[in-house]
């Protein structure tokens, strides 16, 4: 029997996927709610990246990744695909990174882009 393999349009990083769910368990986000990734329109790039928890709609591909619940908006998928999500916690940086590789410019900040 051939096996399907479904691919993911993202990478969450080991790191990044420890600290969401610490973060799921600490907030009690409950199980009908979903870890959303995201753009909006704003940031001194253009876009903006959206993280946050979520109920699943109909315009929402669903995914899961490393035991992760993820949705993405079907339209944000073009900005988003092919991004790695990591969480690094050092002296110097701490949060969530986006690490997009079809960004054509990114701020200081690293939380917007333009594509």
């Amino acid at each position: 029997m051939k096996k399907e393999i479904i691919s993911t349009p993202i990478a969450i990083t080991e790191s990044a996927v420890k600290e969401l769910k610490k973060i799921m368990a600490d907030q009690q986000i409950e199980e009908n709610y979903f870890l959303r990734l995201g753009v909006k329109s704003g940031g001194c790039s253009g876009f903006e990246y959206i993280l946050g928890f979520d109920e699943k709609n109909d315009q929402d591909d669903f995914f899961t990744i490393d035991g992760l619940n993820v949705i993405i908006q079907q339209s944000h998928l073009m900005y988003l695909h092919g991004i790695t999500l990591d969480y690094q916690s050092g002296l110097d940086n701490r949060g969530f990174i986006f690490n997009n590789p079809n960004a054509q410019d990114t701020c200081g900040c690293g939380s917007s882009f333009s594509a």
